[in-house]
């Protein structure tokens, strides 16, 4: 039988939750962090509006995913990035990312995205295999190379 948990939308009131979950997710990967009380801070702000969402299972809570969406002259509906998606280190492998991801599929979907975009580091091959499994690509119908993605720092 396969296990399901519950998923919730986080509230303003989750921000130091939701804040505690990132900061650790960013620690584990030796990521930079602004820390809890910066992050809650901003949380308190963005998870009061619409445009970013966290979505939180297991109580206590085991894992969040942070969604953020935009407009997108690509299509009718919003662009949405999974920004984050992490469950607690002893609480892995008991199905609680596929629900939070079974979750943003579905929150995306009705917003009325087109598609979920999720950027992962190259070397991060637990986490590819993860949401390959789950039916995301890198590579687009057709094309032989995969999609990369890059930024650069503006600050």
């Amino acid at each position: 039988m396969e296990q399901t948990h519950a998923v919730r939308r986080a509230t303003s009131a989750d921000a130091d939750l939701v804040a505690e979950m990132l900061d650790a997710f960013n620690r584990e990967f030796d990521t930079p962090t602004p820390g809890v009380d910066v992050l809650a801070g901003r949380l308190r702000t963005l998870l009061a509006g619409d445009d970013l969402v966290a979505l939180l299972t297991g109580e206590p809570a085991a894992g969040v995913a942070v969604l953020s969406s935009r407009a997108s002259v690509w299509s009718d509906g919003p662009a949405v990035l999974l920004d984050e998606l992490y469950v607690r280190p002893p609480l892995r492998n008991r199905r609680y990312g596929h629900a939070l991801l079974t979750a943003a599929c579905e929150l995306a979907r009705e917003r009325g995205a087109e598609s979920l975009e999720i950027n992962v580091d190259g070397e991060d091959t637990d986490t590819r295999r993860f949401y390959e499994a789950h039916g995301f690509a890198n590579i687009e119908p057709g094309a032989t190379e995969p999609m990369y993605f890059y930024y650069r720092d503006l600050v």
